[in-house]
């Protein structure tokens, strides 16, 4: 979670001015957890600045962005073409989404970098970020999906049975 100063420091070292709606999304953005779209910025800005309006809280997230401070991401579109941000203060992960309920995860660890190194390695490519993501089914949905497949299956079943009686 960063402080005040540490958002401070990270605007300047952006060679961006230091204004109180950017301080705002940034802190938010690190003090959530989540990655948040833009009007749950807006909302959630407008508590700690009621004179905040929805074109500033876009117009600065734009700013945030192709400064580098903030990551745009579509997360698999998992909510249609909705976008989240997050800020790339946090060491390099890799988005797991769960194209069932939406659920996010983070995954961080040694993987990535190897993964970074084989693209180097057989591409010739220098790799300088890495935004990487991965759809699946979280434990619940596969279980919620395994319970539909075998009523289906079960359903099926009975239904050949009784053609046959």
């Amino acid at each position: 979670m960063a402080t005040g100063h540490q958002t401070e420091e990270s605007l300047k070292g952006h060679g961006l001015r230091i204004t109180r709606q950017r301080q705002i999304l940034l802190e938010l953005l690190d003090e959530s957890g989540e990655h948040l779209d833009a009007e749950q910025l807006y909302r959630l800005a407008r508590v700690k600045d009621p004179k905040l309006n929805r074109v500033t809280v876009y117009r600065t997230l734009k700013v945030l962005k192709s400064s580098g401070l903030v990551d745009e991401l579509d997360l698999m579109h998992h909510a249609g073409d909705q976008h989240y941000y997050e800020t790339r203060r946090k060491q390099e992960h890799a988005h797991v989404v769960c194209l069932g309920c939406g659920r996010v995860e983070e995954f961080f660890g040694a993987p990535l970098d190897e993964l970074k190194r084989q693209i180097a390695a057989h591409l010739g490519f220098e790799v300088v970020v890495a935004r990487t993501e991965a759809g699946g089914y979280c434990a619940e949905c596969q279980a919620a999906r395994a319970g539909d497949r075998g009523a289906k299956h079960a359903g099926r079943r009975g239904t050949a049975a009784r053609k046959t009686e």
